[in-house]
């Protein structure tokens, strides 16, 4: 049987480190190139296959591969488009089986979170049934880290290092101008309905009273008065007050903190800003003197100041995926397992697509304090060694030197057209 070509995309919210899974999935396939013909990355995601524009990997040279180790962003490109059910439009999938027909490919690589995962599976599962059977291997990638099954998510660990260093720096700031400035700092970082990020902020605390002193996790339902009287009570005692909110916060009714009322393309409200909405009720109740700062895209692209550990699990989980692939493995997903003991250390295994595809997974409760505001030691443990270590890009002229793919696409096969 004659060898099938690759198909790579990315999907979703980029990461710092998401092009360091493009760099292992690359790298790993022209080292089988017996199982492997080419790799094709789709441009833009998986709207790169739905309009058969598709990204000839062959023709980026080894140096720029390489590089994509220590570059932030989505190289290929992504995008946020979730595929719907097979019940709804079956007629997007088969347009996928059927470039993936015309071009020969036999495997399938997707990089991304809960969303990817499903159309992962669900392509698996109807090629098999159209008598084109492809192999297909998700790849995790997440800042959210609430994927199933894996320990964490390659994306996670730089985010946590940012937010921790970047918590430390404004506590620092705010500390030396609270006697006649501002009192209260509030930082909203992203996490929807999983507050491992904002948790993250807890890892700039070296000693008792050190920012941040109020965490807000989605996980832990708002209440309003209790919040102002610990804001109150921390500026009494300290002088000054750090947040870390998650823009999931919400009421116990389930209510965003700050629901602007709107969806995205997968469905999701769109959230209109916690920061500002807690700075309100804080001059509002309190009279207080407030700064807030909006992480935003920030705090998922500053490749600058990685985990070294985050960049090296990224890796692997890509070349992993190429190597079930080459294994034969289908439907399954690359899982980061840590091991037991006091030393951190981890491996890979495989997790099956049927367990992961639209599971999250929350905070656990242990990992939280006891009145809500902050993490408990287990938690802190769990997350330390996602942010260690350092890897930092090469710098010409004070700046990060990033690659730029040439991204020349493949000519088109089919005579049809795809309309998102």
């Amino acid at each position: 049987m004659s060898k099938k070509n690759a198909f790579y995309a990315q999907s979703g919210g980029v990461t710092a480190v998401i092009n360091a899974s493009a760099c292992g999935v690359i790298e790993a396939a022209r080292e089988n190139q017996d199982k492997i013909g080419k790799v094709y990355a789709g441009l833009n995601g998986i709207l790169g296959a739905l309009r058969e524009e598709l990204i000839d990997v062959s023709l980026e040279s080894v140096e720029d591969i390489s590089a994509l180790r220590h570059t932030p962003s989505g190289a290929f490109g992504s995008c946020r488009y979730k595929l719907k059910s097979l019940e709804e439009n079956r007629a997007e999938y088969e347009r996928l089986i059927e470039v993936f027909k015309a071009h020969d490919i036999g495997y399938f690589f997707y990089n991304g979170g809960g969303d990817s995962a499903d159309t992962c599976l669900k392509v698996s599962q109807l090629s098999e049934t159209m008598g084109y059977p492809i192999q297909a291997i998700h790849i995790p990638k997440t800042v959210d880290n609430d994927l199933p099954l894996t320990d964490n998510c390659p994306g996670f660990g730089s985010v946590a290092k940012y937010v921790a260093v970047s918590t430390k720096e404004a506590a620092m700031d705010v500390a030396s101008m609270c006697a006649t400035s501002t009192k209260v700092f509030i930082l909203e970082v992203m996490g929807r309905h999983a507050g491992w990020i904002a948790a993250a902020g807890a890892l700039a605390q070296e000693e008792q009273g050190d920012a941040p002193h109020i965490i807000l996790f989605p996980e832990v339902a708002f209440d309003k008065e209790k919040f102002l009287a610990k804001v109150q009570k921390t500026v009494d005692e300290n002088g000054y007050c750090v947040i870390v909110a998650s823009e999931g916060a919400q009421y116990a009714n389930g209510t965003f903190l700050a629901d602007a009322g709107t969806t995205d393309a997968f469905g999701h409200k769109q959230l209109g800003g916690v920061a500002p909405t807690l700075a309100n009720m804080i001059k509002s109740e309190l009279g207080l003197k407030y700064h807030w700062a909006l992480a935003d895209y920030l705090q998922r692209a500053a490749r600058h100041i990685a985990s070294a550990t985050d960049v090296e699990q990224a890796y692997a989980v890509g070349r992993a995926a190429v190597e079930m692939a080459a294994a034969g493995k289908n439907a399954i997903m690359p899982a980061i397992i840590r091991a037991e003991g006091q030393e951190y250390s981890w491996s890979i295994a495989e997790a099956p697509l049927s367990e992961v595809a639209n599971v999250e997974k929350f905070m656990p409760e242990e990992y939280i304090s006891e009145d809500g505001f902050g993490i408990t030691e287990a938690g802190r443990e769990y997350m330390l060694p996602l942010i260690q270590g350092e890897d930092y890009p090469p710098y010409k002229n004070g700046i990060p030197q990033y690659t730029k793919l040439k991204k020349q696409l493949v000519e088109k096969k089919l005579d049809t057209e795809f309309k998102a």
